[in-house]
């Protein structure tokens, strides 16, 4: 069966590999049917990813079809369609303990520390297996991933009804992070430098929209909030001076979630941060998110509604990161199909 797999910086090559097999009674494989192209997919292709384990196949964002069972696996028949849990963990650490086992001690994740979706067929665990209606397009389903992204931050930063968010970033996670936010009842300003991404914004929800090119953000956040600022901030961009934006965007007793995983340093005086009883909440992939997402989405809350504009067959793989990194104003979000 055929795999992408990275060697190093931009080293991507298609290769032909063993179809895995049942070990264990509680495996389950899948025919992948479609796998999303993220931003830390193309960090790893570049070199810049400081959790992956190399040579590695990439891909978390990761859908199929049920293939194979082990003889313990009871809740799936062959066929089922899934969408897979990218994370598995020990269940016993200090982070599990605390319901977090999206940074367990022993946190192995797919395409990251092992081999991800980027093949034909994938072996997991059945608790890593999530099964969704069969009624939902797979261009649907791919996103639940990154929507359970979008669920863990603003399920940290407590976004809810009536409350005011700034989400710095117009990207895939960014308008994501949008439709989950209005799903929770929030009032939502998005930024970016991009206006087409700005506009697709808008018409995906988004109560306010600034352009950082041509407008003062924090004059924008002051005059919507009536000088409050805004209760929530999520930085979807990830750069040093975005992180320290937040800071003057935030209202007092605020919160803000940073979502980059830049290792550049930002400079943040610690006054604002006591002033203002400031809660900075970490987000890293997601913990129980899930279930309620695909729920969401097999109730029509959650939707595509364009976010998946570009696809590529796993043979065009290199295409497919070549348009991400040349062209990235076209794709909003890129898939590979297995077909």
């Amino acid at each position: 069966m055929l795999a992408a797999r990275v060697y190093g910086n931009e080293d991507l090559r298609l290769e032909n590999v063993e179809k895995p097999r049942i070990t264990s009674p509680e495996d389950v494989i899948i025919k992948v049917k479609m796998v999303g192209i993220c931003g830390s997919d193309n960090h790893i292709f570049h070199g810049e990813n400081p959790f992956v384990v190399l040579p590695r196949v990439m891909g978390h964002e990761v859908v199929g079809e049920v293939a194979e069972l082990g003889e313990n696996v009871k809740d799936l028949l062959v066929g089922d369609h899934i969408v897979v849990e990218q994370i598995s963990y020990c269940g016993k650490c200090y982070a599990c303990r605390q319901g977090m086992p999206n940074v367990c001690s022993h946190l192995e994740a797919l395409g990251v520390h092992k081999d991800g979706g980027m093949q034909e067929y994938l072996k997991i665990t059945a608790m890593q297996a999530h099964k969704i209606d069969k009624s939902v397009p797979w261009e649907t389903a791919v996103l639940a991933e990154p929507y359970t992204v979008a669920g863990n931050s603003t399920t940290r930063g407590q976004v809810g009804i009536g409350k005011t968010l700034v989400i710095q970033g117009a990207g895939t996670i960014g308008l994501l992070t949008l439709r989950m936010a209005k799903a929770k009842g929030a009032n939502v300003m998005v930024t970016d430098i991009d206006q087409d991404k700005l506009n697709f914004a808008k018409e995906n929800g988004a109560d306010e929209i600034v352009n950082t090119k041509n407008e003062s953000l924090k004059e924008r956040v002051t005059k919507w909030t009536n000088g409050e600022m805004a209760n929530v901030v999520i930085d979807a961009v990830g750069l040093p001076q975005t992180f320290e934006q937040c800071f003057e965007l935030v209202s007092v007793a605020g919160a803000i979630v940073p979502l980059g995983m830049s290792e550049k340093y930002s400079h943040i005086a610690q006054k604002p941060i006591m002033q203002k009883e400031l809660t900075i909440y970490g987000s890293r992939m997601q913990s129980y998110q899930f279930e309620p997402v695909i729920k969401a989405i097999e109730n029509g809350l959650l939707i595509d509604g364009g976010v998946v504009n570009q696809k590529f067959d796993i043979k065009d793989v290199q295409k497919a990161f070549d348009l991400m990194n040349n062209h990235p104003e076209q794709a909003r979000k890129i898939v590979l199909t297995f077909d």
